[in-house]
């Protein structure tokens, strides 16, 4: 399978997805922090991927995304932007709103 092809599947598979550097509980950059720490201010369980240990990714991804910089966030499969955003939506309420919905559609389609 293509890089490309792998980013894609892993970015569809999983409903809230950041691409960062290091891992949530030791990020390797202040940005992906400070993104880590307020996606888990929503409360809901989210997916990572390391993209220094995957260097392929790291490579490819800005191509897939259109988004040149990391961490990236993405919610069922759309791309929500880096940590200026994340950080622009927290303060506004909206990510928390967001994060709800993703968890609120996912509890009534297992349901």
């Amino acid at each position: 399978m293509a890089i490309e092809d792998t980013i894609r599947e892993q970015i569809n598979t999983n409903s809230i997805l950041l691409y960062m550097k290091g891992s949530p509980e030791a990020p390797q950059c202040g940005f992906s922090a400070q993104t880590t720490q307020l996606l888990m201010s929503c409360g809901k369980k989210f997916a990572y991927v390391d993209i220094l240990s995957n260097p392929d990714i790291r490579a490819n991804l800005p191509a897939v995304s259109n988004w040149p910089t990391f961490p990236q966030l993405f919610v069922e499969g759309e791309l929500i932007g880096g940590c200026d955003i994340v950080v622009e939506m927290h303060e506004s309420g909206e990510l928390q709103e967001l994060i709800s919905k993703v968890v609120d559609n996912d509890n009534s389609s297992k349901e």
